[in-house]
């Protein structure tokens, strides 16, 4: 069965309300119970869909729709005692879809955008247990669980591991918050979303890289700076040092804010801890395996328990901190996560036993945050929808 585009749809049945996602995602967030239809092939749903513990989740796809008489066994499976959502990836089929249930008595209404919609939430969250100089934020986009940092203090302020489709939110919120943006981090060339450092550094912003990732293949590493193990960059009266983490990548690079939070990037999450296997493959990943235990061991686990960790991103086995953010302390994740009090041997054995299939389009976003292929915004938007798949597997890892 073909993807149809959204033009392609006849014209619904019944006019259907639209909610927007920012709607549905405080109707989640609140606890509310949630019914949705989700119109996409089975495939596109198996790979990543909207979940909550008060959300139930029905995936019919939209060609079973399209027949004038619609088979008893597909009506049968949306629920009629409830409203339902039904949602697609760019919110043409579900607008069809809903009509045509509509018209056939169900309540009904459907997602604004689709699951494209639902990728465009991007939320700024405060590190109330941040007690650092300035104010520390983190972003979080429940669709693929990236997080990023902004740390502002006085009237300057530094974000890390900024995604290209928000670059004009960071300059907007900085401006809100009476500051500006004076640098724009990555700790590491992503295989999961495509950076905003370079997008921010063509606005004025200070982009700066990982010295050791420069050897990946990274084309404009010369436009930007590249930060080494104990640089340090001030941003008002604090400071963000660069802190060498390899084992993910071999650029790896944590950034300390304010010398009270430690941004790991991929290389530690309040739930797990990185892959080792998507710069140099299976072959390679062993050998990373035991740089990342080295890592964690002795640059993560050696600073003070109280300091705060956060990750750049969030899977749904993680638990948010009581101030919403996805933050724990070095003291808690080394008490909570078997994985770090293993011997080296334990860990890399288990990490490199049941990793997760590897992210969507992982190739060609590397190669774009290289700078080896260029795309357009749509299409970097297009290639990063979908989970982040950047750590090793959350069950085998976590606590319980």
């Amino acid at each position: 069965m073909y993807e149809m585009n959204p033009e392609d749809f006849p014209t619904p049945e019944a006019d259907v309300e639209t909610v927007s996602p920012d709607a549905l995602k405080e109707r989640i967030d609140a606890g509310e119970d949630v019914t949705l239809l989700d119109a996409r092939m089975q495939s596109d749903y198996d790979e990543w869909h909207i979940d909550g513990d008060t959300v139930t989740s029905i995936n019919v796809p939209y060609y079973e729709f399209l027949d004038e008489e619609i088979d008893d066994e597909v009506l049968d499976a949306v629920p009629d005692d409830r409203e339902v959502t039904v949602l697609c990836a760019k919110g043409g089929a579900s607008e069809f879809v809903a009509g045509a249930l509509k018209a056939r008595g169900y309540d009904v209404n459907h997602l604004e955008n689709g699951m494209n919609g639902w990728a465009s939430i991007y939320e700024r969250v405060e590190v109330s247990n941040y007690d650092g100089p300035g104010a520390l934020y983190q972003y979080q986009r429940p669709s693929s669980g990236c997080l990023g940092y902004l740390l502002v203090e006085g009237d300057e302020a530094a974000v890390v591991d900024p995604l290209r489709a928000f670059t004009d939110r960071y300059l907007d919120d900085v401006a809100e918050l009476g500051a500006e943006l004076t640098y724009a981090f990555d700790t590491h060339v992503h295989a999961d979303h495509i950076s905003g450092v370079r997008e921010l550094h063509a606005e004025g912003v200070e982009g700066v890289i990982p010295a050791p990732a420069v050897d990946r293949g990274i084309t404009y590493a010369e436009e930007l700076t590249t930060a080494e193990d104990g640089d340090t960059f001030a941003v008002g009266d604090a400071t963000v040092e660069a802190v060498y983490t390899p084992g993910h990548t071999t650029g790896m690079t944590s950034y300390l804010l304010g010398e009270r939070l430690l941004a790991t990037g991929d290389g530690l999450f309040i739930e797990s801890v990185a892959r080792p296997d998507l710069e140099e493959g299976d072959d390679g990943a062993p050998a990373a395996a035991r740089t990342l235990y080295h890592s964690l061991q002795e640059r993560v686990l050696a600073l003070p328990e109280d300091t705060l960790v956060g990750g750049a991103h969030f899977s749904d086995a993680a638990e948010p901190a009581g101030d919403g953010t996805y933050t724990a302390t070095v003291g808690q994740l080394e008490s909570q996560m078997p994985a770090l009090t293993m011997t080296k041997d334990e860990f890399v054995e288990l990490i490199l036993s049941d990793m997760p299939p590897r992210p969507a389009n992982y190739e060609e976003i590397i190669a774009t945050n290289l700078g080896q292929n260029a795309v357009d915004d749509d299409e970097a938007f297009s290639l990063e929808l979908g989970p982040n798949n950047c750590a090793a597997s959350q069950e085998s890892l976590a606590g319980d």
